[in-house]
């Protein structure tokens, strides 16, 4: 049998109508009549010089020999898309879609459009605000900020650190005053954020009253499952929050929140710039992670008159 492949119009129809398992469904798929797509399988088979379905009441099915077909067909047609898709969006010289947690896209990144748009107007940026980790591949995604401990990346991409946090208690200004020790903060209304649990070892409340020596076990008042919402209740007055300082820039700037205890946690987990490996020498690509890289520069000067503690130095 030769090797010449048969024509790519049939292979195509052939790969719809093996995932589907109905030529109506193929056909509506590809957007022709079930007659021209029982054609294109058809003149396949004749290719072939034998059945690749089995044509039964109302249902089709694989034959041996299409089984055999389809193993290949799928992930080859898949390779095909994603090929077209990443030579598609490399063209599209003028879009960066750049994916983040929602906390940080709305408290660090949105608040710094802005500066990013003045400094590069010939990009548009596009954001996808999840927690979901995206495949580069099918989701038309060009950049992933994640935050965590890093170093499980595959090969096949590039990672850079862009960020270390650190925690500190946060509070509005009104309930400093009134929480302005060690001993007044055991009774202040501690938010808790759940999204850092992930963490070990953790990043939180009771391992904060531990490096500050407190035997009081903290008594949480209001847990968030969204760090930025945490934030937002304590910018308002509505508690004290175990601030990450990348989240929490905008709001001590401008002097919603402020930090009355020198104490800060560290933590391995930091924010990382993603991109497929070789992505990163693209224009916009680079421009992108550079302007990161030189906006992260700004949380160094909350720094100054701060003490540090790993916090693997205080875990149970």
């Amino acid at each position: 049998m030769p090797d010449r492949l048969p024509p790519l119009t049939a292979l195509r129809a052939f790969d719809a109508a093996a995932r589907h398992m109905s030529f109506a469904k193929a056909a509506d798929e590809l957007h022709v009549t079930p007659a021209a797509l029982s054609f294109q399988i058809k003149s396949l088979e004749d290719h072939l010089g034998a059945p690749l379905f089995r044509r039964l009441n109302r249902a089709v099915e694989l034959t041996e020999a299409g089984k055999t077909l389809a193993v290949g067909t799928e992930p080859g047609f898949d390779t095909l898309r994603n090929a077209w898709r990443n030579v598609t969006r490399a063209l599209e010289s003028n879009t960066l879609t750049v994916t983040a947690g929602p906390a940080f896209t709305a408290k660090w990144l949105a608040p710094r459009l802005f500066h990013f748009a003045q400094a590069y107007p010939e990009i548009e940026l596009r954001f996808a605000a999840t927690f979901r980790i995206l495949d580069f591949d099918r989701d038309d995604v060009d950049v992933a900020i994640r935050f965590g401990m890093g170093g499980r990346e595959s090969a096949a991409l590039f990672s850079k650190p862009i960020i270390n946090d650190w925690v500190t208690p946060m509070m509005h200004p009104a309930l400093a005053e009134q929480y302005s020790d060690l001993a007044s903060l055991t009774r202040a209304p501690l938010l808790d954020q759940e999204d850092t649990r992930f963490l070990k070892p953790p990043l939180d409340w009771p391992a904060w009253f531990r490096a500050a020596g407190l035997d009081t076990a903290p008594e949480i008042s209001a847990s968030f499952n969204q760090a930025d919402h945490a934030i937002d209740a304590a910018a308002a007055g509505g508690g004290v929050v175990l601030g990450r300082v990348s989240l929490t820039e905008r709001d001590l700037m401008e002097g919603r929140l402020v930090m009355p205890f020198p104490l800060a946690l560290t933590t391995e987990a930091h924010y990382r710039f993603v991109c497929p490996k070789g992505a990163e020498t693209r224009p916009h690509v680079a421009a992108f992670l550079a302007w990161l890289e030189a906006e992260a520069q700004s949380l160094h000067a909350y720094r100054e008159g701060r003490v540090f503690v790993p916090a693997a130095d205080v875990a149970d």
